[in-house]
């Protein structure tokens, strides 16, 4: 049996994968974002051909506000890793263009050192208007990565906010790049910008924002020792690093490493609980899209969203009449 893209079935993709062919993943990475029905199928059968390759990795997500510094330190501190024998894929989630949806960022060319490694893989993904920027099947390519032999996964979300709740369900430990200076440090605790934060880095810390960079190290210092750690096991730390001229990426590295032994038991625990979730998500998607293309619901669609929106009908009653709609569609049908 063959697929429908490149004329190869999923077993033949499968291999070409563990084997390292970097196109091969690409092409794999593209099918799992496919939205056409058609390629779903080939995804899921090679998701399966790949299961067992995959889970082994590094996990890591890193978000931060635009402007600082999120692409010149995931390469700076992505070569580190390649120096010291590590394989890295990154998966950086782009804001999608509103007539095309495709990645319109190109993280490619802001990475371009990394990507000429052959030990990385750089994918921009559009995010195509899922929440938090985080692309709806970069769950998928991770597993993809694994099995492809990458050994360290960070996923870079577009900015601040649900980001971090969308990357925090699926990597194993979140970073969070910081600015120096600025004022905003204790907001941003408030609104819970670094709730979720495993590892806090100041970036910039060089040349005229060195001074800042230290006082904004200790603000952050001072204000996660009254949180709560979000990860069992492990205490989140604040560090300062320049991915410009390359300082502080060592200690950054130790600190992921340690990371990984103190907090091993909690992730093995997020892993298997964020399998059910993606399970129930998958639920949800499915179920959504069966409802929207019955009959019954369908033709009744337009004119219960007006009546919403116009304030004649309560969104319950509404999920009540579209709901009772699909079933009678089902019942039918059976």
């Amino acid at each position: 049996m063959t697929g429908r893209r490149g004329g190869a079935g999923p077993a033949d993709r499968a291999q070409a994968i563990r084997d390292g062919d970097r196109r091969a993943l690409a092409r794999a990475v593209t099918l799992v974002e496919s939205t056409r029905a058609e390629d779903r199928a080939d995804a899921e059968a090679l998701l399966a051909a790949l299961r067992a390759d995959a889970g082994g990795a590094t996990r890591l997500g890193v978000s931060g506000p635009p402007g600082v510094g999120k692409s010149t330190f995931i390469e700076a501190f992505g070569l580190h890793l390649l120096d010291r024998g590590r394989r890295l894929a990154v998966l950086a989630i782009d804001p999608s263009s509103a007539r095309g949806g495709g990645a319109i960022l190109g993280d490619k060319t802001r990475m371009t050192e990394l990507s000429r490694r052959e030990a990385a893989f750089v994918r921009p993904s559009p995010s195509g208007g899922a929440p938090g920027g985080v692309a709806r099947r970069t769950r998928e390519a991770m597993l993809l990565c694994e099995a492809g032999g990458f050994d360290t996964i960070v996923v870079e979300t577009v900015g601040t906010g649900q980001s971090e709740i969308a990357v925090r369900d699926m990597v194993d430990m979140f970073l969070l790049l910081a600015a120096p200076g600025g004022g905003d440090e204790l907001q941003g605790i408030k609104r819970g910008i670094v709730e979720f934060a495993d590892l806090v880095v100041v970036n910039k810390a060089d040349g005229a924002l060195a001074g800042p960079a230290a006082e904004t190290l200790a603000h952050y210092r001072g204000a996660l020792g009254l949180l709560r750690s979000p990860t069992p096991g492990w205490t989140p730390r604040v560090l300062a690093c320049s991915a410009l001229e390359r300082r502080g990426l060592d200690e950054i590295r130790r600190a992921v490493g340690e990371f990984a032994g103190a907090a091993g038991a909690a992730t093995a625990r997020r892993r298997r609980d964020r399998a059910l979730a993606w399970m129930w998500s998958e639920v949800r998607e499915r179920l959504e899209s069966r409802l929207r293309a019955a009959p019954a619901a369908r033709a009744r669609l337009a004119e219960i969203e007006r009546r919403v929106a116009d304030g004649r009908l309560d969104p319950p009653a509404a999920a009540r009449a579209l709901v009772e709609a699909f079933l009678g569609d089902s019942r039918d049908a059976g």
